[in-house]
Protein backbone atom coordinates (compact mmCIF):
# COMPACT_ATOMS: atom_id res chain seq x y z
CA UNK A 1 0.00 0.00 0.00
CA UNK A 2 1.70 3.38 -1.14
CA UNK A 3 0.87 6.91 0.28
CA UNK A 4 -1.39 9.09 -1.66
CA UNK A 5 0.63 11.86 -3.04
CA UNK A 6 0.27 15.22 -1.94
CA UNK A 7 2.26 18.52 -2.50
CA UNK A 8 3.80 18.60 0.77
CA UNK A 9 5.53 15.36 -0.14
CA UNK A 10 6.25 16.45 -3.38
CA UNK A 11 7.24 19.57 -1.65
CA UNK A 12 9.69 17.82 0.68
CA UNK A 13 11.08 15.33 -2.03
CA UNK A 14 11.77 18.22 -3.77
CA UNK A 15 14.00 20.40 -1.00
CA UNK A 16 15.88 16.83 -0.65
CA UNK A 17 16.45 16.43 -3.96
CA UNK A 18 17.69 19.98 -4.20
CA UNK A 19 20.08 20.33 -1.54
CA UNK A 20 21.53 16.91 -2.96
CA UNK A 21 21.70 18.83 -6.32
CA UNK A 22 23.48 22.31 -4.76
CA UNK A 23 25.81 19.88 -2.49
CA UNK A 24 26.68 17.91 -5.99
CA UNK A 25 27.40 20.89 -7.76
CA UNK A 26 29.69 22.71 -4.99
CA UNK A 27 31.40 19.31 -5.03
CA UNK A 28 32.11 19.04 -8.09
CA UNK A 29 33.32 22.82 -8.93
CA UNK A 30 35.81 21.88 -6.03
CA UNK A 31 37.04 19.05 -7.80
CA UNK A 32 37.38 20.10 -11.01
CA UNK A 33 39.09 23.19 -9.21
CA UNK A 34 41.63 20.67 -7.21
CA UNK A 35 42.29 19.37 -10.72
CA UNK A 36 43.03 21.97 -12.57
CA UNK A 37 45.58 23.36 -9.66
CA UNK A 38 47.34 19.87 -9.76
CA UNK A 39 48.82 18.87 -13.18
CA UNK A 40 49.92 15.74 -14.08
CA UNK A 41 53.55 15.66 -15.78
CA UNK A 42 53.35 13.60 -19.08
CA UNK A 43 56.69 11.65 -18.73
CA UNK A 44 54.76 8.55 -19.44
CA UNK A 45 51.67 8.13 -21.70
CA UNK A 46 50.13 5.34 -20.45
CA UNK A 47 49.59 7.14 -16.77
CA UNK A 48 49.04 10.27 -18.06
CA UNK A 49 45.79 8.62 -20.26
CA UNK A 50 44.49 7.14 -17.47
CA UNK A 51 44.95 10.06 -14.88
CA UNK A 52 42.62 11.95 -17.95
CA UNK A 53 40.58 9.31 -17.97
CA UNK A 54 39.83 9.11 -14.26
CA UNK A 55 39.52 13.22 -13.91
CA UNK A 56 36.96 12.83 -16.73
CA UNK A 57 35.16 10.27 -14.65
CA UNK A 58 34.68 11.54 -11.45
CA UNK A 59 33.98 14.83 -12.96
CA UNK A 60 30.90 13.76 -15.29
CA UNK A 61 29.79 11.57 -12.27
CA UNK A 62 29.04 14.32 -9.95
CA UNK A 63 27.69 16.65 -12.88
CA UNK A 64 25.59 13.38 -14.18
CA UNK A 65 24.33 13.69 -10.44
CA UNK A 66 24.21 17.54 -10.29
CA UNK A 67 21.74 17.33 -13.02
CA UNK A 68 19.86 14.29 -12.33
CA UNK A 69 18.96 15.93 -8.81
CA UNK A 70 18.31 19.34 -10.20
CA UNK A 71 15.80 17.50 -12.80
CA UNK A 72 14.14 15.70 -9.92
CA UNK A 73 13.71 18.65 -7.82
CA UNK A 74 11.89 21.06 -10.57
CA UNK A 75 9.72 17.49 -11.60
CA UNK A 76 8.79 16.98 -8.33
CA UNK A 77 7.74 20.78 -7.81
CA UNK A 78 5.70 20.68 -11.02
CA UNK A 79 4.43 17.46 -9.69
CA UNK A 80 2.91 19.94 -6.71
CA UNK A 81 1.86 22.19 -8.55
CA UNK A 82 -0.05 20.25 -10.98
CA UNK A 83 -1.63 18.71 -8.20
CA UNK A 84 -2.54 22.09 -6.41
CA UNK A 85 -3.99 22.87 -9.65
CA UNK A 86 -6.22 20.11 -9.84
CA UNK A 87 -7.43 20.45 -6.44
CA UNK A 88 -8.74 23.89 -7.33
CA UNK A 89 -10.32 23.19 -10.32
CA UNK A 90 -12.14 19.99 -10.10
CA UNK A 91 -15.64 19.84 -7.97
CA UNK A 92 -15.12 17.60 -4.65
CA UNK A 93 -16.45 14.79 -4.32
CA UNK A 94 -17.86 14.53 -0.89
Amino acid sequence: MTAPTTPLRCLTGACIAGTLGLLLYRLTGAIAYSFASHTVSPHNQLVYSLTVAVRTLVVGLCTLGTGVFSIIGVGLVALSVQLVWQRWTQPSQD
